[in-house]
């Protein structure tokens, strides 16, 4: 379904595309600050790895009940006052996981941040709604971009600063910087009005019928749920490997890593042009096959560096390639609800996430880096095996959507 184009008042131009990409980036990067510092978090409370593994798990979790209470919101209120709000709460839940005493007030503050994190996710539907039907997948691209670029460089900032000065330094500069994003979004949005006049609890059981009546909204929700399942295994269990022998990385090496996902970030604007140039199905099976043959890879040589190294790019370029022509699908289909759109698919891409993650680090306290790699491989495989099933033109895409 074409969506009525937005007014030139509203249309993103190229500064405005580049502070929404980059205040997604900066959101979305406080839930992944934790993930390079696991082994020295488990060191500091005194917890086995299974336990600061739930630090990830709890705060996906909390990202997921966010996209569910909060995200719907987007179509009910003023997104620039929305978004400056809940910016802020974001920093006072930061500042709480600075001051954490112990493991689980940690995973609690961690969780907070987990459900006001999801501000992102009011971002990108807001840029594709006043972006035109010619260039959404652009612009999604470019937001998506940005957004993947703070998942990625997030590892890489806090393992550089919990070296320096510790892991509450790197906290209290997140919700520092959060801070001065409230003030630069609140001034720098555009005013729109809201897209409902539903009431707030017609408004989330409207979720659950948009995953009922719009099939292609269910086929790219497993895609990405199952895509981000792979990455969060990955992303959970590699500092586990990396941290003992024959790595024996620092918590600085090992969130250097993260930067070998520029490749899958840089693959956002490649993939927003599949779309629009209607090759979104051919491109989904190419990303799902990604992900599979980055496990098999990383599986036969856990300890070649080369390998891991390969496997890190090759993952990321599944992964990120996977999501955009997923968001890019699913913001075709209806125009007055792409917040919620968003909240059924992001809700589902988390748990999908959470589950990735809990299952890495159980199989990897019994079965190794082997046993993480083994979900990761039959993830994959399941995403190829379903991307099979889909019709040349799957029910509710247009041409525009992919073929």
């Amino acid at each position: 379904m074409s969506s009525p184009s937005p007014s030139a008042s509203l249309r993103p131009n190229d500064l405005l595309t580049f502070v929404m990409a980059a205040a997604c980036g900066i959101a979305v990067a406080n839930i992944y600050y934790a993930q390079p510092l696991l082994d020295t978090l488990a060191a500091y409370f005194g917890v086995g790895r299974g336990t600061a593994g739930l630090i990830i798990t709890m705060t996906q979790l909390g990202y997921a009940a966010g996209l569910i209470l909060l995200v719907p919101l987007g179509d009910l209120l003023e997104r620039r006052r929305l978004i400056t709000v809940i910016t802020l709460v974001t920093a006072v839940s930061l500042a709480g996981v600075a001051l954490s005493p112990s493991i689980a007030l940690f995973i609690m503050a961690a969780l907070a941040t987990g459900v006001t994190a999801v501000v992102a996710q009011i971002l990108v539907p807001f840029a594709a709604h006043m972006a035109s039907d010619a260039e959404r997948g652009r612009v999604v691209g470019r937001v998506m971009t940005g957004l993947l670029l703070g998942i990625l460089l997030a590892r890489v900032v806090s393992g550089g600063i919990a070296d320096i000065w510790g892991w509450r330094a790197v906290y209290w500069l997140a919700a520092g910087v959060m801070l001065l994003q409230a003030v630069m979004l609140a001034r720098l949005l555009p005013a729109e009005p809201p897209q409902s006049k539903m009431s707030y609890g017609r408004l989330l059981l409207s979720v659950l019928a948009l995953m009922r009546d719009e099939p292609l909204l269910r086929r790219r929700i497993l895609y990405g749920a199952l895509g981000f399942a792979s990455f969060s295994a990955f992303w959970t269990t590699l500092p586990f490997l990396l941290a003992q022998p024959p790595y024996g990385y620092r918590d600085s090496v090992i969130g250097l890593f993260g930067l070998l996902g520029i490749a899958g970030a840089l693959c956002a604007n490649l993939a927003g042009s599949l779309h629009d140039k209607g090759h979104s199905r051919l491109g989904t099976g190419l990303f799902q096959a990604l992900m599979g043959l980055s496990f098999l890879l990383m599986a036969i040589l856990p300890h070649s560096l080369a390998a891991i190294i390969v496997g890190v790019i090759v993952l990321d370029l599944g992964v990120q390639g996977n999501q955009i022509l997923n968001q890019s699908a699913i913001y075709q289909i209806r125009p007055d609800a792409r917040s919620r759109i968003t909240t059924a698919y992001m809700t589902c891409y988390f748990l999908g996430g959470a589950a990735g993650s809990a299952g890495a680090a159980y199989l990897f306290q019994i079965g190794g880096w082997l046993g993480a790699c083994l979900l990761g491989m039959a993830l994959g495989v399941a995403g190829v095996l379903f991307w099979l099933t889909e019709p040349t033109q799957p029910a509710g895409e247009t041409n525009t959507a992919g073929r």
